[in-house]
């Protein structure tokens, strides 16, 4: 049972068939191609509005080279202080931007707060060169742990950035989640919100490699052809993503894969609920799941191969762990059955 990562997940077979069907033949390189023409005009139709799309390899990637567009000299962005951009990315953000650096802003459950945000960014006055200056905003949707910004929290951040004259970008490694969490669409979680830049992903949703750089005013992408070519992130062969985004969207597949995975976890979350030696460690809103478990239920799992991933404790987490108590997180895909997730909750029972 695989609840490591939806990394792990394979590609879905429609996706893979769009990628066997594309495979032959000749088509224009470096993204000039009719259907990587058809799929940017598919992301204009989704987003309600002309967006200029950038393929690139990685969610890393996406989020690197986003911030490199906004950068300022001395640059400083904000992100929520356990987000992946600060702790997952190995510094690539701060190399891809030629040294703007990451602050951490705290905030309860992966989510920061706009009066944390606002005094964060306040603490980098324009007067005082040595500090730096502000360059950006970035929210993770859905979180690092799991949870999702509601609209309303979205607008009061966008209305912090709005009020420093600051841009706003969204890490979408988990976009489709988010979506279909909260019910609504892809213009009213970004733009009409006053998200300026987002990096859309598929690659944990379904998708073999397929991520975006989303912006939302072409007339502010004007440099970003230049900075992805530098980055070694323009394919020769973009068709090969195209190909994957026009699968990804065909018939809503990507909502529904979506939607699967979010069943799954809260599947996964009543049982863990309802067992007696796992409790959540909060309420899941997407499709991660944190509970927490003592060792000998976490090797019961792994003794039948039960895969996942010991998390470490949100600094600002309201949890009390027992000695022999960790936290843990469990990944639900497209590709997750319901009768793995109840499996699961047969080993932890008997």
């Amino acid at each position: 049972m695989y609840f490591a990562s939806d990394n792990w997940a394979g590609a879905h077979p429609t996706v893979s068939k769009a990628l066997t069907a594309h495979g032959e033949g000749f088509a224009t390189a470096y993204g000039a191609s009719a259907l990587d023409r058809r799929v940017e005009e598919r992301f204009c139709e989704i987003f309600e509005r002309k967006v200029a799309v950038y393929f690139v390899a990685t969610g890393t990637a996406a989020n690197a080279l986003s911030m490199a567009l906004l950068n300022r000299p001395g640059g400083v962005f904000f992100a929520q202080a356990g987000a992946h951009m600060i702790a997952d990315e190995g510094g690539a953000p701060e190399f891809m931007t030629g040294g703007g650096r990451l602050h951490g802003v705290p905030g309860p459950q992966g989510r920061m707060t706009p009066e944390a945000l606002d005094a964060a960014i306040r603490l980098f006055s324009p007067e005082f060169v040595h500090s730096g200056q502000p360059a950006a905003v970035s929210i993770t949707q859905s979180t690092e742990i799991g949870t999702v910004y509601s609209l309303e929290e979205i607008d009061a951040i966008a209305a912090i950035c709005a009020a420093h004259g600051l841009p706003l970008h969204m890490d979408g490694a988990r976009f489709a989640n988010a979506l279909v969490a909260l019910g609504t669409t892809p213009a009213e979680m970004t733009w009409k919100r006053g998200v300026d830049i987002l990096s859309f992903g598929g690659t944990k949703n379904g998708c073999w490699c397929a991520e975006a750089i989303v912006v939302m005013d072409p007339a502010r992408a004007r440099d970003m052809p230049f900075i992805r070519k530098r980055a070694a992130q323009l394919f020769s062969k973009s068709r090969f993503i195209a190909a994957q985004f026009e699968a990804y969207f065909s018939d809503g597949l990507w909502l529904e894969n979506a939607r699967h995975a979010n069943a799954m976890a809260a599947r996964l979350a009543r049982h863990i609920r309802n067992l007696p030696a796992t409790r959540l460690a909060w309420e899941p809103h997407a499709n991660e799941v944190f509970a927490v478990m003592d060792g000998r239920s976490a090797e019961t799992l792994r003794a039948q191969e039960v895969f996942f991933h010991p998390w470490d404790l949100p600094r600002d987490a309201d949890i009390r762990l027992e000695e022999d108590e960790a936290l843990y997180r469990f990944v639900t895909s497209f590709a997750t059955k319901p009768e793995e997730v109840d499996a699961f909750a047969e080993l932890l029972a008997t």
